[in-house]
């Protein structure tokens, strides 16, 4: 019984009822000019049900912004939603419903098929519900013992029981208008919905969040980690110093490193907050020279190499270059402790390479930076998507990195 109920609590069921009921004003404002609506006839009624079709259609044909109203109002009336109580709609869901404009003729017709059937079916509703409510007025007469009541419907004799009628009549109606618009609804769903140009967009547009969420990922992952991996070796060796001089600069060097990770993260957040808002600057490769002295500080002795103008590398190419060189200085902080780490980076005709190159620690040892490893992993990404290429392994004691980038 409560789901029989179900019905009369939810809005939707009266926002779909209305939706019907509104397209009949275009056909009853055409019937005032012909053929009237002064004793029409059932050939009238049909008349006037047919003949705005041709109107429609060519609206539906020359106006592609039809599509985008029709959209919207199948949206907001014919599915459940925060304006449809006990609906579970979210507030930013379409339903499977598309607002755009008509971008083809295959979206022109299903608009124009759209239009003549909410023409159509809001008609049929609008007779029925007419129809029922003559009913009810001349049953509600005659439970009265009203005899006057001038209604399209005559009730033989009066009686209190006539009332309990007009709940039935009701009862029907509502089940009527409740199929009717869940029918209209799948119908929308069919004709309103988005094209196959449509989809392969919001294709396209989901898998650009999602490559965006993984290079952010990669962001954070590269400059905390880095912060992180910086601040924890240079506190071991400040301790293990004993040197207040050195515990200086350590400290230094891990409020430098610091600092530059919250700079990092706060532009992320403000990209994830808002991603409209400009992300603002994000570091390149001709700032190397602070990720070199920010490996040197936390007591790694590296050689760097760097030639070529690297001013002259493309934005892109420059940031993600910055970025694969911190991993690297990263893994090799972490794995080869003390022992000498040798960076090359050089600018060669229209390749960028980058090297990183540090002695195991171990006969034998990978130091645990394996091609599978997140960071590895993230710089091989990172060069594929520039249309280059990264390898890491051992080579006779020595773990290798090499990046190798086109600048076109």
């Amino acid at each position: 019984m409560p789901r029989l109920l179900q019905p009369l609590i939810r809005a939707v069921t009266y926002t779909r009822w209305l939706h019907l009921v509104v397209a009949v004003i275009l056909p009853l404002i055409m019937a005032m000019v012909f053929p009237g609506l002064v004793d029409p006839s059932p050939a009238d009624w049909a008349l006037i049900a047919l003949q705005p079709v041709p109107l429609l259609v060519l609206l539906a044909a020359l106006v592609p912004s039809v599509r985008t109203a029709e959209g919207l109002q199948a949206r907001l009336m014919l599915f459940p939603g925060p304006h449809a109580r006990g609906g579970r709609g979210r507030p930013d869901d379409d339903h499977g419903i598309s607002a755009a404009p008509s971008a083809s003729w295959h979206d022109r017709l299903r608009t124009g098929v759209w239009l003549v059937l909410r023409l159509e079916a809001g008609f049929a509703v609008a007779m029925v519900s007419s129809a029922a409510g003559g009913l009810c007025l001349a049953l509600l007469g005659a439970a009265f013992g009203d005899t006057e009541l001038t209604t399209a419907y005559r009730v033989p004799g009066t009686g209190w029981w006539y009332g309990t009628l007009v709940v039935v009549v009701l009862a029907v109606l509502l089940a009527f208008v409740t199929v009717a618009g869940a029918l209209t609804a799948r119908a929308a769903r069919a004709l309103l919905g988005p094209s196959a140009r449509e989809r392969l967009a919001l294709l396209e547009e989901r898998t650009e969040r999602l490559l965006e969420r993984n290079r952010i990922a990669r962001e954070l992952h590269d400059s905390i980690g880095h912060a992180l991996t910086l601040a924890v070796v240079q506190v071991g060796a400040a301790r293990a110093a004993g040197d207040p001089r050195f515990t200086e600069q350590a400290l230094g060097a891990i409020e430098e490193t610091g600092r530059a990770a919250l700079e990092d993260l706060e532009r992320v957040l403000v990209v994830l907050r808002d991603p409209a808002r400009p992300a603002g600057s994000r570091p390149d490769l001709r700032e190397a020279d602070r990720l070199l002295e920010s490996a040197r500080s936390s007591g790694a002795r590296v050689d760097a190499e760097v030639s070529g103008p690297l001013e002259k590398v493309p934005g892109p190419v420059s940031r993600e270059g910055y970025r694969m060189l911190q991993e690297a200085l990263t893994n090799a902080v972490r794995h080869a402790g003390s022992l000498p780490v040798g960076v090359r980076i050089a600018v060669e005709g229209a390749r960028l390479r980058i090297e990183v190159r540090n002695p195991l620690p171990e006969e034998g040892s990978t130091s645990g930076l394996r091609g599978g490893g997140t960071g590895v992993r993230g710089i091989r990404e990172r060069a594929a998507l520039l249309g280059g290429e990264a390898c890491a392994g051992p080579e006779g004691g020595v773990w290798r990195l090499r990046v190798d980038l086109p600048l076109g």
